[in-house]
């Protein structure tokens, strides 16, 4: 490993162990057919965006329901978001939150790539929309939602991306589209970037006694630390992370859109991998009701319970995905959760929640498998508050996820006398939390992170060659 790093920190190498990241490849577990949501069809190919074909890079996902499905999004609130993000903005304000497909092509990102960016994206939203079977009632609106993830300032090959979309067509015998795990599988590995292993996952869950499904995918390793809203206006690096989850519920698109917006809030936008937030941020959410044919949308106005069942599994699910994108951080060997209580409010807690997981010097520190919780502390106490930190009411504890006995670090103030010993042997564990108690209020808010290894900088220092 010593031979891989960058000159400058080759003088270290004998006194600094290194440490390669733990495989990740268990978090990808296989799906019976019957879990995925009814009504959709989907397939991964290669078209060339990736120069190695054995390397998916489109993915084309339609919802075969008779009816266009609700659509929502959360997009990412950088200042240079790319073309795809503003032309699914486009799409959803154009067909009033409804959609019938979603493709996304990975190894490039289409951003920063000016007029020919949007003209490339809107391509794929044409091409999409001409493998549906179009109703004959149907508007003019596009139904196609789009998606690019990789490299920055670069335009797609955008006559390779049509081609790969176009051989999908339902008279070609040679389309792949399909409802089974391979499938799915196929389209989550079209996402992938610097991802080891395809994020994948699908549940059921029930609604005033009525069962439905409920299936994702979503990309993710570096520059991640995203930071997600509803559709709004406009206004060399490599990007990041993709989501796309699909429901067979019957649900509003106001009520999908305030459903998504309040479970990313506590998924997506809490976790870190570098503090990076990417130009292309995004996730949608397709509800097309095959599952329930002609029954009520569910919808906030109209049945506030259901709405908040809905809300709910969407939200636990979402952080499922989401904890997948840094448990496969680049080069990362830790997974860590950090907790803040005892806030005053939720954003407070959230603010240092993301300070001490997006910490240079608390990250490294979790890598090297020092337990230096000065480190956490000076992280808490740079954030400012709508009700002010008061530092003799601040506890601070490492809590070990294999169920053995917590570490008090920092109690009322007041510093314990800590057991080196055992703090290392919890920083040392794959999985540990760091719980911060600010004794003001009752709001709390999780962030998930992970740790700053060499691995990182390597990957990131090479990245496009």
């Amino acid at each position: 490993m010593a031979a891989r790093l960058p000159p400058v920190w080759k003088r270290f190498s004998s006194t600094i162990t290194t440490r390669p990241a733990p495989p990740k490849g268990h978090h990808h577990v296989s799906l019976p057919d019957h879990v995925f949501p009814k009504g959709y069809a989907l397939t991964g190919l290669h078209c060339g965006v990736k120069k190695k074909p054995e390397l998916l890079d489109l993915a084309v996902i339609l919802s075969t329901a008779e009816q266009p499905a609700a659509a929502a999004a959360c997009f990412t609130r950088n200042a240079f978001k790319a073309a795809p993000v503003m032309v699914s903005q486009e799409v959803l304000q154009m067909s009033s939150g409804r959609a019938r497909a979603v493709v996304v092509n990975s190894g490039c990102a289409n951003a920063v790539t000016g007029k020919q960016g949007m003209e490339d994206a809107w391509a794929m939203v044409r091409a999409t929309d001409g493998l549906l079977q179009r109703r004959d009632d149907a508007s003019d609106a596009p139904e196609t939602l789009v998606m690019s993830t990789g490299v920055i300032g670069q335009n797609l090959p955008i006559s390779k991306i049509i081609s790969g979309i176009e051989s999908q067509a339902q008279s070609n015998p040679s389309s792949t589209l399909g409802t089974t795990f391979d499938a799915w599988e196929r389209a989550a590995r079209a996402f992938m970037t610097t991802d080891t292993f395809p994020k994948l996952r699908a549940r059921t869950f029930t609604v005033d006694g009525r069962e439905y499904r409920i299936a994702g995918m979503d990309k993710g390793a570096g520059m991640i630390h995203p930071d997600m809203g509803p559709p709004a206006p406009s206004g060399q690096l490599h990007a990041t992370l993709l989501a796309c989850v699909l429901t067979d519920a019957p649900v509003s698109p106001r009520s999908l859109q305030s459903a998504l917006t309040y479970a990313v809030d506590r998924s997506f936008n809490c976790i870190s991998v570098d503090g990076d937030m990417s130009t292309n941020d995004t996730i949608l959410v397709l509800a097309n009701g095959a599952a329930a044919q002609n029954a009520e949308e569910i919808d906030e106005e109209r049945d506030v319970k259901a709405y908040e069942t809905f809300r709910d599994e969407l939200t636990a699910f979402a952080a499922d995905l989401a904890q997948l994108v840094v448990r496969d951080g680049e080069g990362a060997t830790k997974f860590v959760t950090v907790s803040v209580e005892g806030a005053t409010s939720y954003a407070d807690a959230h603010k240092i929640a993301s300070r001490i997981s997006t910490s240079a010097l608390v990250k490294t520190a979790l890598y090297g498998e020092d337990a230096n919780w000065g480190r956490i502390l000076a992280a808490t106490g740079s954030v400012p508050l709508s009700t002010p930190l008061d530092p003799t009411r601040v506890s601070v504890s490492f809590i070990p996820k294999d169920g053995t006995t917590p570490l008090p670090l920092l109690v009322n103030g007041e510093p314990e006398k800590v057991d080196e010993v055992r703090a290392t042997e919890i920083v040392s564990q794959e999985d540990l939390e760091i719980r911060v108690e600010l004794g003001l209020g009752t709001e709390s808010a999780k962030y998930w992170t992970c740790d700053f290894s060499y691995e990182y900088v390597r990957i990131n220092g090479d990245y496009r060659t």
